[in-house]
């Protein structure tokens, strides 16, 4: 019988770190979630790592989020919610991008959901997506102007 998802959290955090310890550069629990934050440069071979590693088995992202730290650097914070079927287990990743340059690596090719979630993020928050093969706006008019769901767009919108 598979154990508790907070069980295998610490068995995750130590496979990632044996792989290599720089992926790991904090480690949340809270409310019995774990959240690994991965340093930028290093997310999408962390992810590709969560999935491939036939212990760690993560073969589902369930979400993908963004939120705007403004006016804290770095700005954007990015969620990632992985889930392995077979292991019964969860894990997020969270990983910072500048506001100056709000640009990161795709997990599409890893996922090919992460398709929609990405161009999501991009169209809200104008964040870039490294190795994506279709970004573009997926809910607002592509002569739309700025990014919504930053805190420094204006209330009222923009005419």
């Amino acid at each position: 019988m598979p154990q508790p998802a907070h069980a295998n959290a610490s068995a995750v955090i130590d496979r990632l770190r044996t792989w290599k310890p720089e992926s790991v550069s904090q480690v949340i629990e809270y409310r019995g979630e774990t959240t690994v934050v991965v340093p930028h440069k290093l997310l999408l071979a962390t992810a590709e790592q969560c999935k491939q590693d036939p212990e760690l088995n993560f073969n589902q992202l369930s979400d993908a989020t963004c939120v705007d730290r403004f006016p804290n650097e770095p700005r954007f914070e990015l969620n990632y919610q992985l889930l392995s079927i077979p292991r019964l287990a969860r894990i997020r990743l969270r990983t910072s991008v500048s506001g100056q340059q709000p640009v990161i690596d795709s997990l599409e090719p890893l996922w090919p959901g992460a398709n929609w979630l990405e161009r999501e993020i991009f169209d809200l928050f104008g964040i870039r997506f490294e190795g994506h093969t279709d970004l573009r706006r997926i809910l607002l008019p592509d002569e739309f102007e700025g990014a919504p769901l930053r805190r420094d767009f204006p209330v009222e919108g923009k005419r």
